[in-house]
């Protein structure tokens, strides 16, 4: 796609810290929830120590692909289900600091193999006709999630309401981003959570004035919990740091080797299932970039930066980090791919994450408001995926079924349980609907091709 600024463009710095705020509003909302719910399984994880982990994991990922990969790293939902394993086997802090450290590694040796024997297979393993749907199943995976934060608020009850403030964020987005200056068009996300946000603020003042509950969209307590009652940490507060908390626990005292074993096999898989979607994110932003970066930096360059990212991000913020759909629907919506709004993102968010105010506001912005804006971005996403089918046949039947595997089964959500999680009632480890769809894909891609691997679906023959 034509950017207005490539990955070395510098602009300039006032519109830099813009691009950069815009930026950080289309991550946090869901860097800032993985910690909430952390918090939920048992164990205190402060979502301002994510955010500072987000921010310090991406700067590590960007040395490692040499500035050359403009997306931000945020709170990875896949982990969700080992880290309540490791709480309900009471591993602690420090259980799942070694959690992300093992998935981490994971990326780390793939990576090193990769060094070796080159990245070459890469092309081959998944063509267009197998990498196309699966970045599209990334973001229709992901519409679910926008659809509901629209229609609940993030709660349990529906509402026209909230669905009408999802609806006015998203439409102010697409008038910002179409119609808008040529300024305008490079910040459409903070027009259109500025006027989705307002718009709840007013509703809300109008339902507490006149006694209407489902009015009330945007809630306070952030604020309240912030500043009431006032004090120094209401303005400056240091995070509560996930590897302090580990230090305080003491767990290296109560851990076995037998311990630390089982949260391998808890975290292992995760690294290993993750892959796919780090192939995928990467085939993505390197087409709306125009860039190969399965080539430049490389794959195993960008399987470091994720990797080590990632470890870095838990031992600060106690979640695992992975680039972020968001922060790549942001590029391609707004054509600025500058890896200085990437990096001064990261530094954003690592200083903003000692300044209460600041989370305060971002935990106020109704899941509505950010659910209609995340109908864009998701929605570049899967149509991204659907772009690079474009050279591909698929009146030839040998893609047709391709196809029609990973769709079926991503958008279905086939996964594969294995084992049994007595604190969640679920599953220790679930092979992802996005994995199993990529299985499908290059399975059928083998069969249909006799055992070979076609670097471009072009080659095979039609019928």
């Amino acid at each position: 796609m034509k950017l207005v600024y490539d990955v070395s463009d510098k602009p300039k710095f006032s519109k830099t810290i813009v691009f950069a705020l815009q930026q950080m509003i289309a991550i946090m909302a869901a860097t800032l929830l993985v910690p909430m719910i952390v918090t939920s399984y048992g164990l205190e994880a402060d979502p301002s120590a994510a955010l500072f982990g987000a921010g310090i994991g991406t700067l590590v990922y960007i040395f490692f692909t040499k500035k050359k990969s403009p997306v931000f790293l945020g709170s990875s939902f896949t982990f969700l289900g080992a880290y309540a394993a490791s709480v309900g086997q009471n591993f602690g802090y420090l259980g799942i600091i070694l959690g992300v450290l093992f998935a981490g590694l994971v990326y780390v040796v793939i990576g090193l193999i990769i060094k070796f024997v080159g990245s070459g297979w890469v092309n081959k393993l998944m063509p267009a006709v197998i990498i196309g749907p699966i970045v599209a199943l990334i973001g229709l995976s992901l519409s679910g999630t926008a659809t509901s934060w629209m229609s609940t608020n993030g709660g349990d009850t529906y509402s026209l309401i909230t669905i009408l403030v999802g609806a006015v964020t998203f439409f102010a987005i697409v008038i910002a981003s179409v119609k808008g200056s040529d300024n305008i068009k490079l910040i459409p996300f903070i027009v259109g959570i500025g006027v989705g946000y307002v718009f709840a603020l007013v509703l809300t003042l109008i339902g507490m004035a006149a006694g209407i509950e489902s009015l009330k969209i945007l809630s306070f307590d952030s604020f309240s919990s912030a500043f009431v009652p006032f004090s120094v940490s209401s303005i400056v507060k240091m995070p509560d740091f996930f590897f302090l908390k580990a230090i305080q626990e003491k767990g290296w005292q109560t851990l076995s080797g037998a311990d630390i074993g089982s949260i391998a096999l808890i975290y292992v898989p995760i690294g290993v299932v993750e892959l796919a979607q780090h192939i995928a994110d990467h085939k993505n932003l390197g087409n709306i970039i125009n860039k190969d970066l399965i080539t430049d930096p490389g794959l195993d360059n960008t399987l470091f930066g994720d990797g080590v990212g990632s470890i870095v991000g838990s031992i600060f913020g106690g979640a695992a980090n992975t680039t972020y759909g968001e922060s790549i629907g942001c590029v391609a919506i707004t054509g600025n791919a500058s890896i200085i709004t990437i990096m001064v993102a990261s530094l954003g968010c690592m200083i903003l994450s000692f300044f209460t105010p600041f989370v305060a506001l971002i935990n106020s912005i109704p899941k509505c408001v950010m659910g209609g804006a995340c109908v864009a971005l998701y929605g570049f996403i899967a149509v991204s995926g659907l772009q690079m089918l474009r050279k591909v046949d698929l009146g030839n039947s040998k893609n047709l079924f391709i196809v029609s595997g990973i769709l079926v089964t991503g958008i279905g959500g086939l996964t594969l349980n294995f084992g049994f999680n007595e604190m969640t009632q679920g599953p220790i480890l679930t092979v992802t609907a996005l994995a199993v769809a990529l299985i499908f894909g290059i399975v059928t891609n083998l069969i249909v091709n006799n055992g070979k691997l076609v670097a471009d679906s072009s080659e095979t023959d039609k019928k």
